[in-house]
């Protein structure tokens, strides 16, 4: 029997036992665990296969890629609800092949109208409770806004699975009962939040099939009426109702006036590419100026994950995250200075700071012109369709289920976005009326002539970093966008000191030769879920197949569109 045949039979150390040698070409290396979806039809790409299914079946009815991003979102809403929901925020970013152009919408909701710092301090409230953390929800408004824009189908149309999903039931995955448990059962407290979230007391578990008739009911009202559904008429009340009995500030007015933002996304070029995010409120920015940085360095010559790569992007990471602790808030409120920020010369000057030494104490940078942890409780959808449009979409709760607020009736639960704002007095991010606060979700889009990617990773303070990590995976070592996203990560949690977080994929005499550079490291497992979840696909105008990637870190899928017949 020759080697080739016994290794087919037996483990690799058996046959090495008998002497077989390991040849290169025989044995191939596989550095991913499962491969891209490729069709040369629309793909879904989601953390829940059911919810990639549900905007995949949009597509075969002739939905577009804004219509099957809006399906699977809300799929997403009733299939993970401590992450997203029609009680948070959305930010999105469109490729429209035939205009051959780029949009950006922010669909981040306002703080009310008469809540500030000087309002809370004339009630004696010297912390925001949770009932002042919660902004306008903005996501249904981004719906509205994407749909009118580009949308082939109706609302009703577009929203039919995420009823029917509502109404029969879900199985719930394993990462979600996980999550719903450690999430979920601080709230066991709060009647309202129980009696939806955790029936007969307790979260469900993995398999348990889940069903909230009163999401399908709310979720039957935009249907039907389109943002007014929600923002007006019975929904509005109970979040209007819940307002006045626990003390909070918003009105009518808060809700029928809020309104998303159609914006120009901002960029950067690294090593060819031009790589796109949301500007301020988001962000986005950190991102940008990281690759940047990490531009100045030879990161390919290195290695991926080498001790060298990954100290200068730790490093990277500290810098540009002091300016935008230091800097961003909302730009409607206040001045900031994002060309400065994301510039190449910022970025040459921001390189010279990084030494040999991990700086557990870095500044900002001094331009012309506190942030509070929100968890990392979001989800991200990436969507191309038959025609070439993609879709980059984030919308998340900001903490898990929110703050735990839920309007009796309505079957989700409410933001608390809020969180984000500081009370200190005259900062970007202080809270003021009708702003918008510092925001940790971001979708992104790479360029470079004809291959484009819509991409995304989920995770709080983690996106920027991640986002940085994955770009350098595609441009500086040619990963494909499932390896890329598959690759071991690091993250860094908080703004300073040199504690870090690393994936065991990461060698041990890497991680011991940076812990002797001053960096305190923790190790967990592989794909473990602290360091996001991400999805992406991609379009190359040279051949007619798409390609779609999802992160093993969570229970998702890349669903491609059933092929016509």
């Amino acid at each position: 029997m020759n080697c080739r045949v016994l290794r087919g039979l037996v483990s690799l150390s058996l046959a090495a036992a008998l002497v077989c040698p390991v040849v290169a070409a025989e044995d191939p290396a596989r550095e991913q665990s499962r491969s891209m979806v490729m069709t040369q039809y629309g793909i879904v790409a989601t953390s829940q296969a059911v919810a990639s299914q549900a905007g995949a079946a949009i597509l075969a009815r002739g939905g577009n890629a804004v219509d099957a991003a809006i399906a699977a979102n809300a799929a997403l809403g009733v299939i993970e609800p401590m992450m997203n929901g029609v009680g948070g925020d959305l930010f999105a970013i469109v490729y429209d092949a035939k205009a051959h152009h780029l949009y950006g919408l922010n669909a981040s909701g306002w703080a009310p109208e008469k809540l500030s710092v000087e309002a809370l301090a004339q009630r004696g409230i010297t912390h925001m409770r949770t009932i002042d953390e919660v902004t306008v929800p903005g996501a249904v408004a981004g719906w509205d806004a994407l749909r009118k824009r580009w949308g082939r189908l109706s609302m009703a149309e577009d929203l039919a699975p995420a009823i029917a999903l509502a109404k029969n039931g879900i199985a719930v995955t394993e990462t979600d009962a996980e999550n719903w448990k450690t999430y979920g059962m601080p709230f066991a407290a709060n009647p309202e939040f129980a009696k939806v979230f955790l029936p007969e007391g307790h979260a469900p578990a993995a398999g348990d099939l889940f069903r909230n008739p009163e999401l399908a009911a709310t979720l039957g009202r935009i249907a039907e009426h389109g943002r007014d559904g929600f923002y007006q008429g019975p929904t509005a009340d109970a979040i209007l109702k819940l307002e006045r009995q626990l003390g909070g500030f918003m009105e009518a007015d808060d809700l029928t006036e809020f309104q998303p933002e159609w914006v120009d996304p901002v960029s950067t070029t690294y090593h060819g590419w031009t790589v796109y995010e949301m500007p301020p409120n988001g962000q986005g920015i950190a991102a940008l100026q990281m690759l940047n940085i990490m531009e100045n360095f030879p990161i390919r010559e290195w290695g991926h994950n080498s001790q060298k790569s990954l100290h200068v992007e730790i490093e990277a990471k500290k810098l540009a995250y002091a300016d935008l602790q230091h800097y961003v808030g909302d730009p409607h409120a206040t001045h900031i200075p994002v060309q400065e920020l994301i510039s190449k010369s910022l970025a040459a000057q921001r390189a010279k700071l990084i030494t040999d030494k991990a700086a557990c104490s870095v500044l900002p940078s001094k331009l012309n012109t506190e942030l509070s942890h929100l968890s990392s409780d979001t989800t991200y959808l990436a969507v191309v369709d038959h025609e070439g449009d993609e879709v980059s979409l984030i919308q998340s709760n900001a903490g898990a289920f929110g703050g735990g607020l839920v309007a009796p009736g309505t079957g989700f639960p409410l933001q608390n976005r809020g969180a984000g704002f500081t009370l200190q007095p005259d900062r970007p991010n202080t809270l003021r009326p009708r702003t918008r606060p510092l925001h940790t979700i971001i979708p992104g889009f790479m360029q470079k002539g004809g291959r484009r990617i819509a991409f995304g990773i989920m995770g709080g303070f983690n996106q920027a970093q991640a986002h940085a990590q994955f770009v350098s995976n595609i441009v500086d070592f040619n990963m494909n966008i499932q390896a890329a996203l598959e690759a071991a990560r690091f993250t860094k949690r908080d703004f300073g000191g040199c504690d870090v977080w690393m994936e065991n994929g990461i060698a041990p005499d890497v991680i011991a030769g940076l812990r002797r550079q001053g960096h305190i490291i923790t190790v967990w497992p592989r794909y473990f879920q602290g360091m996001g979840r991400g999805n992406a696909v991609e379009v190359n105008e040279s051949s007619p197949v798409h390609y779609g990637a999802t992160d093993p870190r969570a229970d998702g899928e890349a669903v491609p569109e059933q092929m016509p017949f």
